[in-house]
């Protein structure tokens, strides 16, 4: 028996009419799908990667065609809506090519479990990191999905981000160079000269998100103050105002529960893995951290009244990363000071090369979030430290980009409460139907999650079932749950009763 997933406002109106024994799951095709108040005729939707179909850290074909604006426009299509046209990338691989003078990569391919070892997923790159796809070659347009992967508020506005000549001067962006139609124009220009009826908005995510990966380090990317982003959201919606198209405004998820920063565990030191899988190599290499840097840091810092900075590490239990917290008080000059009044040359020596480098050096704790990207950096070596206190996380304190510290989670889940603000007073002065994803991500994130005939999805990584393998953006599962919340504000606000899609049809982390 054919079933059509409806509104709550169609499907109580059926509930009316029939017997109480009427569930969700009766059979309900026979009830005409309207458009109520909107016009789908010519559906664009705008966006970053979320809106791209962007998922398992790369761009690429399947990936599209799951994008939660594609499943949108295939319900809209029961009510006149029209062909939905997206840039497709070259393959199922993913990844970017510039062409400047011969191809260089400049983004990765998709993301892929190889196997499972001790249980847990070894992720490769597909196609040996080896792209095809090249970003030179413009396609021809107009698309219906502008989503543009790595863009921020202001980007959507920016002429010229369409602009080969800008990509490693990172003042364009490599995806909307495939499909800009011109080298001057702006996101924002493109989609109002396709003269939409309808449009759905989805943008912001990036403007703390960059900010959150790269460690709170505001030296490699930066947290958009909310004044700034607000002036630029209010004038985005102004420019989208202008095509009197109606339209639907998502805001944005804390990016700090998101998997990419809640799966790697602040103490993942543990003797097999100081080992490299050798327990009794690992113990050995605690009792030297312990005897030649853990030892006589915690002496010295308990000598400034900072000794609960830094432990002796544990051959039983597992340990905390070591890391630089710059919201501490530096005690380097206390530290070199006191090796000072020894007048040793030798001890003063090493003790501005040990106030220098762990001055504000703690053991990670519970608070931190360490991104999924850290992982692989844990025990690489540090080029600038000393040969045999080199071991990144381990004897050398990982740098800000590596971990989010609690000030930075506050500083950012402040700006995105913001940013929220922002966007539901600019749809509500429009009219626009709204969406409160961030509500939705933490329903994800909580331990009951979301459910789906009989089907459950969280936020947890892999297993989870919506998130992809970079932690970030959802599988087709995961944006088929956020199609329905568009779809169920689009209905309440226009009166239309479209169709919610059905997320266990569309297809989730895929294993070996």
């Amino acid at each position: 028996m054919k079933k059509i997933i409806i509104s709550t406002i169609a499907v109580s109106a059926l509930l009316f009419t029939v017997s109480c024994n009427t569930d969700f799951d009766t059979d309900v095709e026979d009830i005409v799908v309207t458009k109520g108040e909107a016009d789908f005729s010519k559906y664009v939707a705008l966006g970053n990667s979320l809106t791209s179909g962007y998922r398992d850290g790369a761009l690429y074909i399947d990936g599209q065609n799951e994008s939660y604006p594609s499943m949108m426009a295939q319900q809209m299509k029961l009510v006149g809506g029209g062909d939905f046209k997206q840039p497709l990338m070259a393959d199922n691989n993913g990844g970017l090519l510039l062409n400047v003078g011969a191809n260089v990569q400049i983004a990765s391919t998709k993301l892929y479990i190889d196997s499972f070892i001790a249980g847990a997923p070894d992720i490769k790159n597909a196609n040996n990191n080896v792209a095809t796809t090249v970003t030179n070659t413009v396609l021809t347009g107009p698309f219906n999905n502008m989503g543009v992967p790595g863009a921020r508020v202001s980007h959507l506005l920016a002429p010229g981000y369409g602009n080969v000549a800008g990509v490693l001067a990172k003042t364009a962006n490599p995806y909307f160079v495939r499909f800009a139609s011109s080298p001057t124009t702006s996101v924002i220009a493109d989609f109002k000269t396709q003269k939409p009826t309808f449009f759905s908005l989805w943008i912001g995510n990036n403007d703390a998100l960059l900010y959150a990966l790269a460690g709170g380090d505001s030296s490699v990317e930066t947290l958009t103050p909310p004044a700034q982003f607000t002036q630029y959201y209010n004038l985005l919606i102004s420019e989208i105002a202008t095509t009197n198209a109606k339209g639907v405004v998502a805001n944005i998820p804390s990016v700090t529960s998101i998997p990419s920063l809640t799966t790697i565990p602040t103490n993942p030191l543990t003797s097999a893995v100081l080992g490299g899988g050798n327990v009794a190599a690992g113990e050995a290499n605690i009792d030297n951290l312990n005897t030649n840097l853990y030892g006589p840091l915690n002496q010295i810092l308990t000598a400034f009244g900072a000794g609960d900075r830094i432990k002796l590490l544990s051959k039983t239990a597992a340990n905390p990363l070591l890391i630089k917290d710059e919201s501490l008080p530096d005690l380097k000059l206390q530290i070199t000071a006191a090796a000072a009044a020894s007048g040793n040359a030798q001890l003063v020596a090493l003790a501005t090369y040990l106030g220098n480098t762990y001055g504000q050096a703690r053991q990670a704790k519970a608070g931190d979030l360490v991104p999924l990207t850290t992982k692989s950096e844990i025990g690489k070596t540090e080029p600038t430290a000393l040969a045999a206190l080199s071991a990144r996380g381990v004897s050398y304190p990982f740098a800000d980009k590596y971990i989010l510290i609690p000030s930075e989670i506050t500083e950012i889940n402040t700006a995105i409460d913001a940013y929220n603000v922002t966007i539901k007073a600019a749809a509500a002065s429009k009219g626009y139907a709204f969406v409160d994803a961030n509500k939705k991500m933490n329903e994800l994130g909580s331990q009951s999650g979301v459910s789906w005939d009989g089907v459950r999805y969280t936020a947890k990584f892999v297993t989870g079932g919506a998130f992809s393998l970079d932690g970030v953006h959802l599988t087709g599962r995961g944006y088929a749950i956020i199609a329905n919340e568009f779809i169920k504000s689009i209905n309440a606000t226009y009166k239309s009763n479209l169709p919610q899609v059905d997320p266990n049809k569309y297809s989730g982390v895929k294993f070996p």
